[in-house]
């Protein structure tokens, strides 16, 4: 069987040769179910703010079935802020190719497709598509807004105008390969072509990326290439736990210090509250007390009175209550 030259790598080194436009247009064409015909690849400065920039990212001037000019930009950097990068990708395609001073109905739409070999996070599908949408908070209705094309006035939605994005997870393909765009997979992530195939692009591919016809030089570079990719994945991956850790560590922190600050707050909560049935507690023994005293000390008042009254001597007055001649006399 033949071996073929990953995707990757062609899409770095092969396919931006005019010649070889069917690889890329069969597989736009397979992931937009629609015909799509490559216009020009589209090269720009921004492209290369980052040395291998320019080398990871495929941006992609085409017209799809229906005539209409679409951008198309095709990424495969290898970083962890992936869905950033994705975003980030789609405005410069979009800012890139818009001249200065056109009018805003110059922006074309784009599709963003990003190829993934390496763990990009949770999820069961090999396969993830999604675009922006205005749906109504209570009606959930989409929303659709006038605009103005050829002198008529027409109805667009978010749809037809926001990005789309595709994004494909190389290695979670695991299946036997019997829909063209399961045939692509199968290339994307083993280099299989199948001999009698009809997917769009991989004819093409199966003639144009043989490993056999690169140079010895090519060859080599190639091979460097593969053994990076997995280098770079271990690297990933490491930093990948490692981050982890780090949230684990720095979660157990905060964890701790808030525990400590929730801790001190209920239990001067729960202080205030035991201070406050306390001092209740002592002040109605207080008070019984007092009011005890207060009230034995007035009843001896009220019977040293009465034997006043009915004429006792003071000595003897204060020999039966305790009072003082002194106190008597003040009655």
């Amino acid at each position: 069987m033949d071996k073929y030259i990953r995707f990757d790598w062609a899409a770095k080194r092969m396919l931006r040769n005019k010649a070889n436009y069917g690889v890329l247009e069969g597989l736009m064409t397979v992931l937009l179910d629609e015909k799509v015909t490559i216009v020009e690849l589209l090269e720009s400065e921004g492209n290369q703010e980052q040395e291998d920039d320019k080398f990871n990212r495929v941006d992609i001037k085409a017209r799809n079935s229906k005539g209409e000019i679409i951008l198309v930009e095709i990424q495969q950097t290898r970083e962890l802020y992936y869905l950033q990068r994705i975003l980030y990708g789609v405005a410069k395609a979009i800012t890139e190719h818009i001249k200065l001073g056109n009018k805003y109905d110059q922006v074309k739409k784009v599709y963003s497709i990003s190829i993934v070999y390496f763990d990009l996070g949770k999820g069961a599908d090999y396969l993830y598509h999604g675009q922006n949408q205005l749906i109504g908070v209570h009606t959930k209705d989409q929303l659709e807004l006038k605009t103005r094309s050829k002198d008529a006035i027409g109805m667009v939605s978010a749809t037809d105008i926001f990005p789309e994005y595709y994004i494909i997870r190389v290695n979670e393909f695991n299946k036997v390969a019997t829909t063209p765009l399961e045939e692509w997979l199968d290339y994307l992530k083993d280099g299989n072509i199948r001999d009698n195939t009809t997917a769009p692009g991989l004819a093409e591919a199966k003639e144009q990326l043989r490993y056999l016809q690169m140079s010895d030089e090519e060859r080599r570079a190639y091979d460097r290439h593969i053994d990076n990719i997995m280098v770079e994945n271990d690297i990933l991956e490491t930093k990948v736990i490692e981050g982890l850790e780090r949230g684990r560590k720095e979660g157990l922190k905060h964890g701790l210090e808030e525990g400590r600050k929730e801790g001190h707050k209920e239990g001067l909560e729960e202080g205030r509250k035991e201070g406050l049935e306390e001092g209740r507690k002592e002040g109605h023994k207080e008070g019984l007390k007092e009011g005890l005293k207060e009230g034995l000390k007035e009843g001896i008042h009220t019977v040293a009175k009465k034997m006043k009254a009915h004429g006792l001597a003071a000595t003897e007055i204060a020999a039966m209550t305790g009072l003082t001649e002194y106190e008597i006399q003040e009655l």
